[in-house]
């Protein structure tokens, strides 16, 4: 049997999971991204997570082919460096591929993880008829993978879909941890739904407590969300006119809002995409539910054999 280890780096959780040919998580957990400790400490406690994980299964490193990593950029993809990811602050030129190769003697693989979710969706997810689509994952932060003519586009350097940072609204107070203001992810992650909730209520919020207010129909949490919804609704307009997809796929925490979101952000979509048939575009949930990230971290090993 094919086996792959995926390794899926967030800003506030790890997931790593062994995944077959198939696609089938065989098994996986979750650690959390412990942002008080240095790098290089949390990444050993990914490497022992994986061989525990392997352990328990009753495998040894030579029944996988190799680990794929999906990291949030920017990369340093040739040099398997964690670049400078503005929510892991301190995650600056990380060698995170030289840190996996003094450990296992299976080839690792390092992408950005909104590309690798991208690939996962192409392989069995909600993309597999379609060529062109574009990917989002909206959780903690907010990036894009982008399927272009049946192929993963990375960009000149491998950080392609960094779409977190482009400006989407100015108006809302505040400067993202990249310095500019209006951030698509600074108004409209899960983590600004739990800043934008906090401060509107005065107490702490998570972007869950926020969802829970909103469906119990409190006034001052839906207006909030709404807007939220409406940005969102924004940046795929932005994604439409620039890269005429034939659909995008929306994944990653918040997208478990359901059908709220993806109502009111195709609304926004059929009234302001540019060209009547950008309009028609359709904005979709990933059918990889919160395994988008995971199953793509090991769908770049069968990516790079050649196997997918």
């Amino acid at each position: 049997m094919s086996l792959a280890v995926g390794v899926d780096i967030g800003g506030t959780k790890t997931a790593i999971g062994i995944i077959d040919h198939a696609g089938k998580i065989l098994s996986h957990t979750k650690i959390p991204t412990d942002q008080g400790i240095v790098p290089a400490e949390m990444i050993d406690r990914i490497i022992a997570s994986i061989k525990v994980l392997l352990t328990d299964n009753g495998l040894q490193e030579s029944d996988i082919t190799g680990i794929g990593v999906g990291a949030p950029g920017p990369l340093d993809v040739k040099n398997g460096l964690i670049s400078c990811p503005p929510n892991l602050p301190q995650w600056v030129d990380i060698p995170v591929v030289h840190q996996f190769n003094q450990q296992f003697s299976v080839p690792v693989w390092l992408a950005n993880d909104a590309s690798a979710a991208a690939v996962a969706e192409k392989w069995i997810g909600a993309g597999t008829s379609a060529n062109d689509f574009a990917y989002m994952t909206i959780s903690t932060g907010i990036g894009a993978g982008f399927i272009l003519n049946g192929e993963l586009y990375t960009g000149a350097r491998g950080n392609a879909g960094d779409i977190g940072h482009m400006a989407v609204d100015t108006r809302v107070e505040g400067t993202c941890d990249c310095g500019q203001k209006g951030c698509f992810e600074y108004v409209a992650s899960g983590t600004a739904i739990a800043r934008l909730g906090t401060e509107l209520m005065g107490k702490p919020l998570s972007s869950i407590d926020v969802f829970a207010l909103y469906n119990e129909g409190d006034p001052d949490i839906t207006s909030m969300v709404q807007e939220v919804f409406e940005r969102i609704g924004m940046g795929c307009v932005t994604l439409i006119n620039t890269l005429e997809p034939e659909f995008i796929v929306i994944g990653g925490g918040v997208s478990n809002v359901g059908e709220a979101l993806f109502e009111a952000v195709n609304d926004y979509v059929s009234k302001y995409a540019l060209s009547p048939l950008g309009r028609e575009t359709r904005v979709v949930p990933s059918k990889l539910e919160n395994n988008t990230g995971l199953i793509g971290a090991a769908a770049l090993v069968w990516q790079n054999t050649g196997k997918l």
